[in-house]
């Protein structure tokens, strides 16, 4: 066999939406091997070049110019959460694999829809439920099985942001519970399983001339029959300022960890991951 052979095939990945997480994929598929981004999609072409530009690969202003492009194998879907169905359809429909951010749909219509056609184009439809696959999130995952450090006593995760703050991501995208919380809910049942009781209080926010109250930041709190519990809060109205931030603690019997991670700029968020014992940090 030659080394042309044995090579691994390149796929071909073209990403609808240029804006801040399209941006961070364009950056994170630079590093990857075997994944080559052909195409950035925006209706605003300067930011699907600024994204284009980090993956040495072409903008364009006109979505069907990657989707019937029969050269690319998959579909990145970074698009704002109302627009999911649509595009993840036409993509399925056109014999491409799709990747698709969180929440990958908004009503269980929609989520119907694209599981359907899924099945029918006989094509990968995978979620961004990340957390699983995050090399922090696994690692202590891992200790949670090996208990080596005890059992998970308590866990507390965050996800802030402001995106409530733009009439525009208003229209686009839903309150915390389903753009945020999602994936901390995943991370906490991958750890310690379904909660017997599960409560949660909201912060109701109106502002900017909304046309009524909507959920601006949540608490929920998780309890387990075992003692264990877990906190889950989200937030869509921090300070403009405020940078995109993420992060848990996790309370062994025996020593924690602490994850926190701040989205910056475009590309890849920065990342400080402690492990604490009675010595020290």
């Amino acid at each position: 066999m030659t080394d042309q052979q044995s090579a691994s095939p390149e796929v071909r990945i073209a990403i609808l939406g240029s804006g801040w997480m399209g941006s961070v994929h364009a950056a994170c598929y630079a590093r990857i091997k075997g994944a080559k981004v052909v195409g950035v999609f925006s209706r605003n072409l300067e930011h699907a070049e600024a994204a284009a530009k980090m993956c040495d690969a072409k903008a364009v202003g006109d979505v069907s110019a990657l989707l019937d492009d029969p050269n690319v194998d998959a579909i990145d879907v970074c698009l704002p959460s109302v627009n999911h169905e649509e595009f993840v359809v036409k993509a399925l429909e056109r014999g491409k694999h799709v990747f698709c951010e969180t929440p990958f749909a908004l009503t269980f219509t929609e989520a119907e829809a694209m599981l359907k056609a899924a099945k029918e184009a006989d094509q990968i439809f995978m979620v961004g439920l990340l957390e699983r696959s995050i090399a922090q999130y696994e690692y202590v995952h891992r200790a949670a099985v090996a208990r080596h450090l005890g059992k998970v006593l308590s866990v507390a995760t965050y996800r802030l942001g402001s995106y409530l703050l733009s009439e525009e991501s208003r229209r686009h995208y839903a309150d915390p519970a389903l753009e945020l919380m999602t994936l901390d809910f995943d991370f906490i049942r991958w750890l310690i399983g379904s909660p017997a009781l599960v409560s949660a209080t909201a912060v109701s926010w109106g502002g900017l001339a909304c046309e009524a109250d909507i959920p601006g930041e949540i608490s929920t709190i998780l309890n387990y029959d075992s003692g264990a519990n877990a906190t889950v809060v989200a937030s869509g109205i921090m300070p403009k300022g405020f940078p995109f931030s993420i992060g848990f603690r996790v309370l062994f019997e025996k020593n924690a960890f602490k994850l926190k991670t701040v989205f910056e700029g475009a590309g890849p968020p920065k990342n400080t991951f402690q492990f604490y014992s009675d010595e020290g940090a």
